[in-house]
């Protein structure tokens, strides 16, 4: 499936998301340093979120201290990382080379008995000069009490986020001045 380009915080940065993601903020109110995205007929959310650098210098430990917060937001039981690595920006703009970390959350959700297996993708862009972490993160629930996630499903998923993360170009870095 094809991807089309979508302005993020008023065109100050773009990226590439299926055309089936529909914008939550169509339905209900999400933080003014959040955009967020939800697939049609999907559990699976794309979430984009400028936050406060994180005080650890080295990218790897930035990204699971970003995925542990996330842990701790969705009150996960466990948490597992698989990977990180660093995905080069070769396209000669001033987009941060993001880090790349994928892993596994396991969130009990509506005072369920069996936790939410979650596949979490999550790519961190440090734009040190403007002291800020741009997270964008992709939930993709395995198993939960609805169901699970069929294989195709879940590698076409995958597919869009790497779109999504090497698609993202920060067009207006004074989106950062507080």
């Amino acid at each position: 499936m094809s991807s089309q380009q979508r302005d993020l915080f008023g065109g100050a940065i773009v990226f590439s998301i299926p055309p089936q993601c529909k914008d939550v903020s169509d339905l209900r109110q999400v933080p003014n340093n959040q955009e967020a995205f939800v697939y049609r007929n999907s559990p699976i959310s794309i979430i984009v979120e400028v936050l406060e650098r994180v005080a650890q210098k080295d990218d790897d430990e930035a990204a699971k201290f970003h995925f542990d917060s996330l842990a701790h937001d969705n009150s996960a039981t466990s948490s597992s990382v698989e990977s990180v690595t660093k995905i080069p920006n070769n396209r000669g703009d001033k987009t941060p080379s993001p880090v790349v970390l994928k892993g596994t959350q396991f969130v009990r959700k509506f005072n369920s008995t069996v936790p939410d297996i979650i596949h979490v993708l999550l790519a961190v862009f440090r734009v040190e000069s403007k002291n800020v972490d741009l997270v964008l993160s992709m939930n993709i629930p395995l198993q939960t009490a609805e169901g699970e996630t069929d294989y195709t499903e879940y590698q076409r998923a995958q597919r869009d986020f790497e779109t999504a993360v090497k698609s993202l170009r920060i067009l207006d870095f004074d989106l950062f001045v507080g």
